[in-house]
C-alpha cells in the first residue's frame, strides 16, 4: 500500500470523526481549533505525497479548504463529511 493511500486513510478518518455533530465540534473547541491546524498541515503533507506519486490530489485540496472553513459551525460539520468521503473513497479505490 502506498504512503498516499495511507495518508488519505488517516485524514479521511480523521475528517469524518470532526464531522460528528457535536463530539467533533467539541473537540475542534477544547483545541482551540488547534485541530484545524493540525489537519491542514496533515492535508498538505498529504498532497505532497501524492503528488509526488502522481495520485489524486482533490482531496487533500478539500480538506485544505475544509480545515479553513471547518470554524463556521454547521458549515464546517457539512465540510468535513463531504471531505472525508471523498477522502476515504479515494483511499478506498487508489490502487497506487
Amino acid at each position: 500500500m502506498s504512503l498516499s493511500r495511507i495518508m488519505k486513510w488517516v485524514t479521511g478518518g480523521s475528517e469524518a470523526f470532526l464531522g460528528i455533530p457535536l463530539i467533533g465540534g467539541s473537540f475542534i473547541l477544547s483545541t482551540s481549533w488547534g485541530a484545524l491546524l493540525v489537519m491542514f498541515i496533515l492535508h498538505t503533507v498529504t498532497l505532497f505525497i501524492a503528488r509526488n506519486e502522481k495520485g489524486n490530489i482533490t482531496g487533500s485540496i478539500l480538506g485544505m479548504v475544509t480545515s479553513f472553513i471547518g470554524v463556521i459551525p454547521v458549515v464546517g460539520m457539512i465540510m468535513h463529511i463531504i471531505t472525508a468521503i471523498v477522502l476515504l473513497i479515494d483511499a478506498a479505490t487508489n490502487k497506487h
